[in-house]
């Protein structure tokens, strides 16, 4: 009985050391409080400012919103602000953002709009600042070229900024490039939401790599705020939470005391 004991015991605290995000040495996250995030910008698909445009992006800086952003490389290295790795959905188009170059993309309309895929570059000049920016990068599998990329570009912009990611690469290169920008480890319950099977899915929802990534911030799928290795994260470790995707007001209301900061779409916050 006792070496069960003793096994439980190892194994709960390797579980928590698996699990330990940055604990000293944090950067200041007081930029991005009280702020609430526009999902891919203050966007509607059915109108002309669809998700991820320019338009979308002045909209929420005007209503005062900070802005959740993703970024990928186009074929000739460009970054780019687009979320899906394949244009079909939102360009109608075939095949990947990278098989594209950025002049060739210029050309693909957003939802049949006039707004066209942003560079990342015009959209900082833009925002210039104002408000507070979540920008995730794209990492399909092990390609993390767009990190240094971004980086170059995000490095000279003076506004409040910080990074996330699916892919725990990301946040290592930064760990090991940028350990003073602020990153955030993006997770959801694969297992059940996507019906994604495997070990490598197992340690993804769990977050089991942090103590490689050691983020500062957990972002985590809402409607599973009672995922046990979250909780950890923020009750345990004092881990910034953030919540994605809340779309009512209903949901924001409820998941107020499990998360920290917010990243809403489909609706406008009540003041």
């Amino acid at each position: 009985m006792t070496i069960i004991f003793t096994i439980i015991a190892v194994l709960a605290a390797l579980y928590l050391l698996a699990l330990m995000p940055r604990m000293c040495h944090k950067p200041d996250k007081t930029p991005f409080q009280g702020v609430l995030y526009a999902h891919r910008g203050l966007h509607d698909n059915r109108g002309d400012a669809p998700e991820n445009s320019m338009k979308a992006f002045e909209k929420a800086v005007e209503g005062g919103y900070g802005i959740e952003l993703d970024v990928q490389l186009s074929k000739d290295k460009v970054p780019v602000i687009f979320h899906d790795f394949t244009l079909e959905r939102v360009c109608g188009r075939e095949g990947k953002v990278c098989d594209y170059t950025y002049e060739e993309l210029n050309k693909f309309s957003l939802y049949g709009t006039e707004e066209k895929i942003p560079k990342l570059e015009d959209f900082l000049k833009m925002v210039d600042g104002r408000v507070p920016l979540i920008v995730e990068l794209k990492v399909e599998w092990t390609d993390i070229s767009v990190c240094p990329l971004a980086d170059g570009i995000l490095s000279g912009y003076h506004g409040a900024y910080c990074i996330e990611s699916f892919n725990p690469l990301a946040l290592i290169w930064y760990r090991k490039n940028r350990n003073n920008i602020m990153r955030g480890q993006l997770s959801d319950a694969f297992l059940q939401e996507e019906g994604l099977k495997g070990l490598l899915y197992f340690v993804l929802e769990h977050m089991l790599l942090n103590f490689m990534t050691k983020p500062d911030f957990i972002a985590y799928n809402h409607k599973y705020y009672w995922t046990l290795s979250r909780q950890i994260c923020k009750k345990l470790y004092r881990n910034l939470a953030v919540a994605w995707t809340i779309k009512s007001q209903k949901e924001l209301d409820a998941r107020r005391k499990d998360f920290d900061l917010f990243i809403f779409d489909s609706f406008i916050p009540e003041e």
